[in-house]
């Protein structure tokens, strides 16, 4: 489990049953970090079978942040931009790059990117429209981020190819997270399942993706996301 937060990372470490896992301190914009990180995880388990980059500025939309993303794309800070690809997409890069030569080495590993409807279609802006008239946007910087993880797969699926690595994106829906009824009831009209995702309800396709059960697959992209996209 590794987040710039450690203790964030410690606590779902401690969650786990089962089996060990391992808590690290990650800043994935940072190349030595990254190697850090990947030392650390050899070191205590002797190799690496799976990468997940799953790191993004995903900006929320739960009551806690309400009245937080009002800036709209016309104003919307080149800072806040760079932070977001430098995290979501050079944070993969980097994360990818440190861990490829141990799975070379092991002749096998998969490489799971972890992306979002937002990255395949645009986002649809009314859902943040308060009833009071108040709006709040997604900004643009998670949907490129996010759109890049499509391109980033296929080409370590290529590059890759010959060497037993294996790369494929799963693309998320939207997951409940403590999101006001206002919100939580115009995302369930938009989707043909007509409510957000559990938290637990992605398990299952990020344990296809990594294990042998999907040994035949490569550069694909796995969409879970209520039918969101089929409309």
């Amino acid at each position: 489990m590794a987040d710039l937060d450690l203790d964030a990372a410690q606590r779902v470490a401690d969650s786990v049953t089962g089996a060990e896992a391992l808590a690290i301190h990650v800043d994935v914009t940072d190349p030595a970090s990254a190697h850090a990180m990947v030392e650390d995880c050899r070191s205590r388990f002797g190799r690496i079978d799976a990468l997940v980059n799953n790191a993004a500025i995903d900006p929320k939309m739960d009551k806690a942040s309400a009245g937080q993303h009002l800036v709209t794309f016309e104003n919307y800070p080149v800072d806040a931009f760079r932070l977001s690809l430098d995290v979501g997409v050079t944070g993969a890069f980097l994360c990818t790059q440190a861990v490829v030569p141990l799975m070379r080495e092991a002749g096998r590993g998969v490489i799971v990117n972890v992306a979002s409807t937002y990255g395949m279609v645009g986002p649809d802006q009314r859902l943040y429209v308060k009833d009071d008239g108040s709006h709040s946007i997604k900004p643009v910087a998670y949907s490129v981020s996010k759109s890049a993880m499509f391109g980033f797969t296929k080409y370590l699926a290529a590059y890759f190819a010959d060497s037993g690595l294996r790369a494929n994106t799963l693309t998320l829906g939207g997951v409940f997270n403590d999101h006001d009824d206002d919100f939580t009831t115009r995302y369930a009209s938009r989707t043909p399942l007509a409510r957000m995702a559990r938290q637990d309800e992605y398990v299952g396709a990020l344990l296809y993706l990594v294990s042998d059960a999907s040994a035949y697959m490569t550069g694909a992209n796995v969409v879970i996301d209520g039918g969101w996209t089929a409309w």
